[in-house]
This record gives structure tokens, sequence and C-alpha cells, in this order.
């Protein structure tokens, strides 16, 4: 009679201590991520002090993995009172035509009268760093760090470690049981700074459903979404996202097949100041880092 109310005694605590520890893992988690969400809600208006240079790289594959179009944009970017200005500073463009690439240089470039893959890579370059009311060009909605973002999502600590010499938080995010209109469309995770409570990188992979503007932009025959973009500090309470990146494919009937992939870098960040001009002072860090999609280099680069 001992040993069974001994077990069961064992068994009780283990079950309430089990239950302690899952609610006390809640509520880190949730302290972690409302720290990481009131910072994102401040970053948008620290990050419009600052103009800085972006570079994107779009590429589109064929079904036989051979590189058809691709393009290298560079901007100079700077604040507005809404968002962001962005100027052209330099393009190149490759389409493949008989075997081989031929450069173009303006956007938006027909070789033939329907060129469904010039089209698609406008609206992708747009659809995906130039988001309306946003000071980096990132959809919010990507990456869900924003707290209007956050209350459609679940989230669980999964431990605490070393990333690149700083302590961090690893954090897993799924779609939430309160999202009704099914909204939250993201699966994926976030290391998050220790103790800046600030996101270092941030991956998602598609979840459920296809987003709104990709649905609107690419259709639903979508496969294997998913982004990453990785943060750095640049000054107290500034963090910036200087990489990001993406790859899916794209099937439409029989007859059009597409991996695309984009990768964009930001650097060269400068404070501005607003007088009756725009000035800039030094900048105070930079980051030289080159876009680097997951795929493999173009085997033909763009200069």
């Amino acid at each position: 009679m001992r040993s069974v109310l001994f077990l069961a005694l064992v068994s009780i605590n283990v079950l309430f201590g089990a239950s302690a520890t899952a609610a006390q893992q809640s509520e880190s988690v949730q302290v972690i991520m409302a720290k990481v969400a009131r910072n994102q809600d401040q970053a948008q208006g620290i990050r419009s002090a600052f103009v800085y240079s972006q570079t994107l790289l779009l590429r589109f594959k064929r079904g036989d993995g051979k590189t058809c179009r691709e393009e290298l944009r560079e901007f100079t970017v700077a604040p507005t009172s809404k968002g962001t200005h962005k100027t052209l500073t330099r393009f190149l463009g490759k389409y493949l035509k008989a075997g081989k690439l031929v450069e173009y240089t303006e956007p938006g470039y027909h070789y033939k009268s329907f060129d469904l893959d010039s089209d698609l890579m406008t609206g992708f370059a747009d659809g995906f760093t130039n988001q309306d009311n946003s000071r980096d060009g990132l959809a919010a909605d990507l990456f869900p760090l924003t707290s209007q973002e956050q209350k459609k999502y679940v989230f669980t600590l999964k431990g605490r470690e070393v990333y690149r010499t700083k302590q961090v938080y690893r954090v897993s995010f799924k779609p939430g049981k309160n999202d009704p209109h099914e909204e939250a469309s993201w699966a994926g995770e976030v290391v998050v700074d220790v103790s800046d409570c600030q996101p270092v990188v941030v991956t998602t992979r598609l979840a459920q459903g296809i987003p709104f503007y990709v649905k609107t932009l690419l259709g639903s025959n979508v496969h294997h979404l998913g982004f990453k973009v990785e943060y750095q500090k640049f000054d107290e309470n500034l963090w910036f996202p200087v990489s990001y990146g993406g790859e899916f494919k794209l099937k439409v009937l029989f007859s059009y097949k597409r991996t695309m992939i984009i990768a964009l870098s930001n650097s060269g960040f400068q404070r501005a100041k607003v007088t009756t001009s725009l000035t800039f002072e030094e900048p105070s860090a930079t980051n030289d880092t080159p876009p680097n999609p997951e795929s493999s280099p173009p085997s033909e680069p763009i200069p």
C-alpha cells in the first residue's frame, strides 16, 4: 500500500511539475515576444532617420534548372513621412535567348510581345521589397514580429544558446487558433538577442494557405514558399535588416515552370539630418555582405 501511495505521489508531482514548467515557459516566451513586438513597433520610427544603399538580385530558373532571366538593381533609400523613397542607381538584366544570356539595361524590358518573365519579375520586385508604409520595404506579415501580427500566432521557447558569440533565445512560431480568417500563413523560428530582445535571424515557411498578396501576384499554384531575414545592430536600439532572401517554385498549367529566387542586402547606413535640405553624416556602421540566395550563384554572374 505504501509503495502504491508513494508512486501516486511521485506521479502527481511529475504531472504538476511538468505543468508548472510549461506555464513558466509560456509566460517567459510571452514576455520575450512582447518585448520584441514593442521594439519592432518602435523600430519603424527609428529607421526613418537613416539613408542607406540597397542591392536586389532577382533570378528565375526554368524547370531544367537553367537561368532564364536575372536582374541586379541597386538603390539609394531615403526616408519619407510615411515610408521610404528608392532611387535606382544601377540596373543590369539578362534574359535567355537561343541558349545564351543577353543583357538589357531597363527594368520591365520585353524582348518579345508577350514576355511573362518580365512582367512577373517586375511584380516580384515590387511586391516583396516595396511594401507601403515600411521603413525597410519588407512586408510586415512575412515575419510575424510586430504586436499586430503576433496576435495571430503561437510562440514556443525552444531554448537559450550562443549564436555568433551572443546569448540568444530560439523561439518557434506557428499559426494560432485565434485566427478565424486564417490570415496567419507562416511557421518558422526567430533567434532573439537576449540583452536587447531584438530579432537576429527569422526564417519562415508556408504553413497554411497562401497570403493574399502572393495569390494576387503569382496565383495559387506556388510551392516551397519561405523567406529568411537577418538583422544587425548599428546603434543603440537600432537593429536593421541587412539581408533578406527567399526561393519558391511556380507552375502555371503544364508549360510554365519557374524557380524564383530573391536576395536583398542593405548597407552603407548614414544618419540623415533634415533641415532645409537633406545632408548626411559619416556612416556609423556598414555591412558589405553581398546578397546570398540559398541557391548557387549563376554561371554567368552579372558584372
